[in-house]
């Protein structure tokens, strides 16, 4: 069993893979255009998981493939073909859900090594250990345990049966990712990756005998988000889950940007590294997880929890910064820019680079792609000029504080 625990990112395509692979991640997984959990995403064609394989790789970064939706027989008849091109790919591991699944990979991927998902709902020893009997490297815990009861199972089960959890990101109401409330109130299955997220919704009471007449479920006059989750943030806990015997931290997000992706992989990775010396994170890192969009957070079931896990206000994100844009290079004393989002000189601005601590930028002027002095930039993927006498590696991001 491997005492360093790896740090999973997601990633929904090409750019937030890049981006959690020069962020600092161990791992990253991916969907293709089926069989996946998250049919929003651009995700990946094979092509593109071989190219996503390669860059991967040669930064020291596996790729796990997602293959954890429940097929259809006519699906099912599609998948040997499926996994049988996504293995010579040379992806490291497949993400199942499904015991069909989980067999044709053995049969058409023979090599290959198989994460049983979340969706499955390991959670006891038991279970665990009839998975890898069959075959299984790997078993993502139900989010429902708490960190006692992962304890007890890492105890019970062999030492080269790996264990993942989710650490950060959305939660829904559901049993370990499983509900049909979308499937029930728009047809777009849930269990298929086409959530409509309808727990985000506000909802109010009708009694049956007074049709058309809604009423608040609780007493503010706004109505009540009563199914809304608030975010797993566990970046201040990191040390309680390597007592436990966690093999690897699970970032959830493949439907966010790759700005998210590159600073939460940035910040548990940091964390990470503080927690393995039984040190306090500090502050600037764990700040980091407030400059991505994010519901309120909460430390989900891993402690004792009552209804912390639930947010009633509203389904709104909280949002302090905005992705600026990317630094290409630097020449001639001015850091080549691509745009993403507006700022100003006069914003609080910050640099982040790949693998680094993040520095406060104060540029004094700026020039656009033809080389016109201007104070504002505001036409996205166009090139911007920034002098600037201090030196960023290529791909550091630029954020600005929201006013």
């Amino acid at each position: 069993m491997n005492n360093i625990p790896e740090i999973l990112a997601p990633a929904g395509e090409p750019e937030s893979l890049e981006a959690a692979v020069d962020f600092g991640c161990d791992a990253v997984y991916i969907g293709a255009h089926t069989f996946g959990m998250r049919a929003g995403p651009k995700n990946f064609d094979t092509e593109q998981i071989a190219e996503a394989v390669r860059y991967a790789h040669n930064g020291g970064v596996k790729v796990y493939l997602t293959c954890n939706t429940v097929p259809t027989n006519d699906e099912a008849d599609e998948f040997p073909r499926f996994i049988a091109e996504a293995y010579e790919t040379g992806i490291d591991a497949a993400i199942v859900a499904d015991i069909g699944v989980m067999a044709m990979t053995k049969k058409y991927a023979p090599k290959l090594d198989i994460h049983m998902s979340t969706q499955v709902g390991i959670m006891n020893h038991e279970t665990a250990n009839e998975l890898y009997r069959l075959g299984a490297k790997r078993v993502v815990l139900a989010r429902e345990m708490s960190v006692a009861e992962i304890s007890k199972l890492r105890k019970k089960i062999p030492d080269d049966l790996e264990t993942e959890v989710f650490v950060h990101g959305a939660m829904c109401v559901s049993f370990s990712g499983r509900c049909l409330l979308s499937k029930y109130l728009t047809g777009r299955d849930p269990n298929r990756g086409a959530c409509a997220q309808p727990c985000r919704w506000k909802y109010h009471l009708i009694e049956e005998m007074r049709p058309g007449e809604s009423y608040d479920i609780t007493e503010d006059e706004l109505g009540t988000y009563i199914l809304n989750a608030k975010d797993l943030c566990m970046i201040e806990h990191l040390d309680d889950l390597i007592e436990a015997g966690v093999s690897s931290f699970k970032i959830e997000g493949r439907a966010k940007s790759a700005y998210y992706t590159a600073i939460t992989s940035n910040a548990y990775k940091k964390a990470l590294g503080y927690a393995l010396k039984g040190e306090k994170v500090p502050e600037s890192i764990v700040s980091e997880v407030y400059k991505v969009s994010h519901r309120p957070y909460c430390t989900g079931f891993f402690y004792d929890h009552g209804d912390a896990e639930q947010y009633y206000p509203d389904s709104q994100y909280c949002r302090d910064y905005d992705f600026g844009g990317i630094i290409d290079g630097y020449e001639n004393g001015e850091l080549l820019v691509t745009l993403r989002n507006y700022f100003t000189l006069d914003m609080e601005l910050e640099v982040l680079p790949p693998k680094g601590d993040f520095a406060v930028f104060r540029p004094t002027e700026m020039f656009d792609k033809d080389r016109i002095p201007v104070r504002a930039a505001n036409r996205a993927m166009e090139r911007f000029y920034i002098p600037y006498a201090e030196q960023f590696p290529p791909k550091s991001i630029i954020r600005a504080r929201k006013s």
